[in-house]
């Protein structure tokens, strides 16, 4: 129990550091010399970051940073940690292959493993190298027990006792061939939705841009389907997404918008375009960077049951209703510490599996 206050102390000192170096790229803190030397660093690896994943903007890293930094307060650890009933059991080594579609994607999985006194086994995905060792670094230098429990390897993982493991439908199958006799979570892709009724306002609308935009679209908890009503009016959503037009000038999403409207004109498929979004009539998910689908819907219930039929496809529903598992506009990219990806309780998983070894 002190080691999980020791654990929880360093996690909440990290994501003060977070916010100060948010503060710091924007020119807005006054730091003693310490601090600047990590700021510096960061900084450098934020930059290796971005020349390594061109997805990786600055802007991107920096404001998974900052809710990060939001995120990681004692109030909301403690929150997150106080449903659980936790006795003292001998600690897990504990695999996490994680993805690397969006800054940090797997720091959630990392975190539940430490803070439950598990130790934690990563393999990085070879998009996103960099800040987690760094922030890693961080935690070893104020709470030296991080040395013990945190190991990152780029090898064929040796010797541990349950596994979570990221990616696509396609490694999933490879996950359960190789991990399937441990305890495991193993995840898939899922993707997220948006209700719209047709009387959001102009400012839902702007802010489900950040839902659609945020990442690129890479994350699973972007947008990329949105459920209308028949007849909706989509200039409602073009006139309000505007704000968001200069991502066009970012060269990796051109070149994807160009692909994509490229494949839908000679496919003949009917479209809409803004000149930086694509919007296609389309049953599936998953739409392409630069391109968001939508269904029309008739009857409310029908489309409830749909979306429950549908569950195991997607990450979360963004609408204007307060209905359970419903984010607000504009609050996809912020989850909570209590919001787990594909609905499965990882430290739920992680404490019944070490009380069982």
């Amino acid at each position: 129990m002190a080691q999980q206050l020791e654990t929880t102390k360093a996690f909440v000192k990290l994501g003060e550091f977070l916010g100060n170096y948010c503060d710091f790229a924007n020119g807005n803190a006054e730091l003693d010399v310490e601090q600047k030397n990590w700021f510096h660093k960061l900084d450098e690896v934020v930059l290796r970051a971005s020349n390594q994943n061109g997805w990786f903007t600055k802007e991107n890293i920096t404001f998974a940073f900052k809710e990060w930094s939001k995120t990681l307060s004692l109030d909301n650890l403690n929150h997150w940690l106080g449903k659980y009933e936790q006795k003292g059991c001998t600690p897990l080594t504990v695999a996490i292959i994680m993805a690397g579609n969006i800054p940090l994607v797997g720091f959630h999985d990392f975190l539940s493993v430490l803070i439950t006194g598990n130790k934690a086994l990563v393999k990085l995905s070879s998009n996103d190298k960099l800040l987690l060792p760094f922030l890693a670094e961080y935690l070893r230098s104020i709470e030296p027990s991080f040395s013990d429990t945190v190991q990152f390897t780029d090898e064929i993982l040796p010797d541990f006792d349950a596994v979570i493991a990221t990616g696509s439908n396609n490694t999933a199958r490879y996950f359960e061939y190789y991990f399937g006799k441990k305890p495991n979570i193993i995840r898939r892709n899922r993707n997220s939705v948006a209700i719209l009724k047709g009387g959001e306002t102009k400012e839902e609308l702007t802010l489900l841009g950040e839902d659609i935009f945020r990442y690129y679209g890479l994350g699973c908890r972007s947008v990329s389907k949105l459920m209308v009503p028949k007849g909706y009016n989509f200039d409602h959503i073009y006139k309000a997404i505007f704000p968001f037009k200069d991502i066009i000038e970012e060269t990796k999403y051109a070149n994807n918008y160009d692909y994509n409207k490229a494949v839908y004109l000679m496919s003949e498929f009917k479209f809409l375009d803004n000149g930086f979004l694509l919007l296609k009539e389309d049953e599936s998910y998953a739409s392409p960077i630069a391109s968001v689908f939508y269904e029309f819907y008739e009857d409310k219930e029908d489309l409830k049951e749909k979306l429950m039929q549908d569950a195991d496809k997607i990450q979360c529903i963004v609408s204007s209703d307060d209905g359970a598992g419903h984010i607000p506009f504009g609050d996809s990219q912020k989850p909570t510490l209590w919001d787990y990806a594909d609905g499965v309780d990882t430290v739920e998983f992680l404490l019944k599996t070490s009380s069982n070894n």
